[in-house]
């Protein structure tokens, strides 16, 4: 399983620790920044990276922190093929991939605590997609991603 991780400056001291622990249990990873948390930078850079990353197969699944988690998610949600899902529990994180298929996991630095945020990441990479009843509303979140395409082509 490879693994993309990013985040802001809100968010980057939880990311150097979920980098760690990443590193520990032998997970293959790449960091797309920040590399500080002394600069300000701009979630959505680093969310469309790593978004970016997991919807075209580079990697598996992402990881993406800000100061709350929600901006990040927010951002990731706007790339084809993503479905990030805002957890700070180990249910909804679970939830997220057995019911959602989510590939990307989000959260705020500034709102969990290490610990329960290692548990976190922990369920959310070793839970698995179950299908069944919940592919065909993985399939029509699909259904809307391409039929709303043509409409991310226009700008004002």
């Amino acid at each position: 399983m490879k693994i993309a991780v990013g985040s802001d400056h809100g968010g980057f001291r939880l990311k150097k620790h979920l980098c760690a622990y990443l590193a520990e249990r032998g997970y293959s990873f790449h960091d797309f920044g920040v590399y500080s948390g002394e600069t300000a930078a701009d979630y959505p850079d680093f969310a469309v990276l790593v978004a970016e990353a997991v919807a075209c197969g580079n990697y598996d699944l992402g990881i993406i922190s800000c100061g709350t988690g929600i901006g990040v998610n927010i951002t990731a949600n706007k790339i084809p093929g993503i479905r990030a899902a805002h957890c700070h529990d180990t249910f909804s994180a679970r939830m997220a991939r057995e019911h959602n298929d989510a590939n990307v996991l989000t959260m705020g630095g500034r709102v969990i605590g290490s610990g329960l945020a290692l548990e976190v990441v922990q369920v959310f990479l070793q839970a698995n997609f179950t299908g069944g009843r919940h592919a065909c509303r993985v399939e029509k979140i699909r259904e809307v991603e391409r039929r709303l395409q043509p409409f991310s082509k226009v700008r004002p």
